[in-house]
């Protein structure tokens, strides 16, 4: 019970969630589900080598993501301003408030508002949760000196090779999905799971397992997806919905078609004695698609093709 999943967390101050280099969007989804449910009670930070493109933009609170690491030092900075033309910095502190005060040289301007920039610098964490990867390469920031006292929790649907003078505790486990891992700790553990959460969860899964047919879903699996969408959580799915127009004449079971009534002369009939004149005409056939409804099931996915053998 020392090593399960909601004593460490009991037991950390402060936490990093680490997203592997070039994370998928499962991983995304499970990393930003676990830091949505933990950001009310812990120091907590979120962090992808790589910026967060368009694809992850569905997910609730996409943006809490930093590609920069650091939460230790503040550091201020400013923007097209020359260092030689500051005389001095001085702080104090009036009413248990610091107060940093920049002073320029004679008759130059001082920086304005829209020049300071502020960053961090450094990390520090009592728990380290590395989301998915294969190795080492993967999480580069684990790395660094300031975090070479932290527990490391790797969470994943396989384990995980680090270096040898790395100590860590797996909570990986065969499943659909990474998001599917993080659901179950989170149900596990008592924490909370909130409509946020659950939808980035079954968003996850549901991508992983690209709709519920690959073969690693399991009851557990839609046990989990039933209890997430009890808790609020809402299905969004990548994939376009098809339309009937998608589909060619013909193609969809039901459809029915028709011939339009296109007129053409025959050739005239010739009688002794008159003038030819048209006696009749007649239609020829062409396809003209009767837009019908299909069935209910054709334009849900995955599709199952019915019919005999073609050779």
């Amino acid at each position: 019970m020392e090593h399960s999943f909601k004593n460490i967390i009991d037991q950390s101050k402060s936490i990093l969630i680490l997203l592997p280099t070039k994370p998928f969007f499962d991983q995304v989804a499970a990393g930003l589900s676990l830091y949505l449910t933990l950001r009310g009670e812990k120091d907590i930070q979120i962090s992808s080598p790589a910026p967060m493109t368009v694809e992850f933009n569905r997910l609730i609170g996409v943006n809490r993501i930093s590609q920069e690491l650091g939460n230790k030092n503040l550091v201020i900075r400013f923007t097209d301003y020359r260092a030689s033309d500051i005389e001095r910095v001085s702080y104090d502190i009036e009413n248990s408030q610091f107060r940093l005060t920049v002073i320029p040289k004679q008759r130059v301007v001082p920086p304005t508002k829209e020049q300071v920039e502020l960053a961090y610098s450094g990390v520090s964490a009592d728990t380290v949760i590395i989301i998915g990867g294969a190795n080492e390469s993967h999480f580069p920031a684990i790395s660094e000196k300031s975090l070479s006292g932290a527990n490391i929790l790797h969470i994943g649907t396989r384990d995980i090779s680090l270096s040898s003078n790395k100590s860590y505790v797996s909570f990986s486990r065969p499943a659909s999905s990474v998001s599917e891992v993080v659901a179950s700790l989170i149900r596990e553990s008592d924490l909370k799971l909130d409509e946020d959460v659950a939808t980035n969860l079954l968003m996850g899964i549901e991508e992983a397992s690209t709709n519920f047919t690959d073969s690693s879903v399991t009851a557990d699996t839609f046990s989990l997806v039933s209890e997430l969408m009890h808790k609020g959580g809402k299905r969004f799915s990548s994939q376009a919905i098809p339309r009937v127009g998608d589909f060619p004449p013909g193609a969809i079971p039901g459809q029915v078609l028709k011939p339009s009534q296109a007129f053409v002369q025959t050739p005239p009939r010739i009688q002794p004695g008159n003038p030819p004149k048209i006696i009749q005409n007649q239609t020829v056939s062409d396809t003209e698609e009767i837009k019908e409804e299909p069935p209910k099931d054709w334009l849900t996915a995955p599709k199952v093709y019915k019919g005999t053998s073609i050779s």
